[in-house]
């Protein structure tokens, strides 16, 4: 990613928010990059949080972590993400009371469009940027289609929080430990239409859909984890910020180190695998090789996957046309 012994530029916005709370000091002690790598760390937020940024960086300043060589605050874009090579992009709108998605996505679009110039026009030839705050998909779309010059490949939005939730309910399901499930996929939008495929999973090298109902699996599972964030919110009265925080941990290290060959979902920019409209920000099972993502590619999909894959990609096809006109 970068020269032996030289930092890693790392860029995390939204950086007065939960999520970027409990993920700066998972950073800053090596979870994500590696034990002998250190991180030149810059947080942006907004300029009327950049007072609560400060206070962050104080914490993290006494808790003397041993891979943080450096720490910036800005609320400056173009600052932010000069030569950076790793971009967590926390910070976003939230849908307000009484807003229509598109509401969402336009006020998103602002942000993610001066962000995705700003990631062309400063960042590292070699800048992997991880898109967190939601819509997720279309926010890296946009901020994809904000940067020409810069490969698609070098954008991604999180769906490994959707992954793990996944292999969390099928581990309390089957009372199996998590490390035992292989082949998981979660396919499409980080939203109600996301698909958390089991048809190739295995457990203890045996076909997971042997072992749970068909009607659980289609009437509970699948919507449980599309809802899940909405279900910690009920019962804690606050979003799931660590786990989204832990999720990012997890994508960014398997994207830099590799998975060993192991199936993890990351939402990528299509190329027009599995039928999705190519540039559509897509999750996908993918394995993490030399510091890339690369798509399992030549799955047979049955019915019910094709009909679940296409849901996703109309939803995504909705959103991007609302995208395309804030250009």
């Amino acid at each position: 990613m970068t020269a032996p012994n030289q930092p890693v530029k790392v860029t995390v916005t939204g950086a007065a928010g939960n999520i970027a709370y409990s993920l700066l000091w998972r950073i800053g002690a090596g979870e994500v990059f590696g034990p002998d790598t250190l991180v030149d760390l810059t947080l942006m937020d907004i300029p009327d949080n950049v007072q609560k940024v400060d206070g962050v960086a104080m914490e993290l300043s006494d808790s003397a972590l041993n891979k943080i060589c450096n720490l910036h605050v800005t609320d400056d874009a173009q600052k932010a993400f000069d030569g950076t090579n790793a971009a967590f992009l926390v910070g976003a709108k939230p849908r307000g009371k009484g807003e229509s998605r598109a509401d969402m996505l336009e006020a998103n679009g602002k942000i993610f469009i001066d962000q995705g110039r700003s990631i062309n026009d400063h960042a590292a030839d070699d800048v992997r940027v991880l898109v967190i705050g939601n819509p997720a998909n279309t926010n890296t779309y946009i901020a994809n289609k904000a940067a020409p010059d810069v490969g698609p490949e070098h954008f991604n939005a999180l769906m490994r929080l959707d992954h793990n939730r996944t292999i969390s309910m099928l581990s309390q399901k089957l009372d199996e430990h998590s490390s035992r499930f292989e082949s998981i996929a979660v396919w499409g939008n980080h939203g109600d239409t996301m698909f958390p495929d089991i048809e190739y999973a295995t457990v203890g090298g045996q076909p997971v859909k042997d072992r749970v109902e068909r009607d659980w699996y289609v009437e509970e599972f699948i919507p449980r984890v599309a809802k899940r964030g909405s279900e910690i919110i009920e019962v804690r009265g606050r979003s799931s910020a660590a786990s989204a925080a832990s999720a990012a941990v997890d994508h960014m290290r398997d994207w830099v180190a590799g998975t060993e060959g192991k199936w993890v979902t990351s939402a990528v920019v299509s190329n027009g695998s599995y039928g999705v409209d190519e540039g559509l920000v897509f999750g996908l099972p993918v394995i993490g090789i030399n510091g890339r993502w690369s798509v399992v590619e030549g799955l047979d999909l049955n019915e019910f996957q094709r009909e679940r894959i296409d849901a996703n990609i109309e939803a995504l096809r909705a959103e991007a046309e609302i995208a395309d006109k804030l250009f």
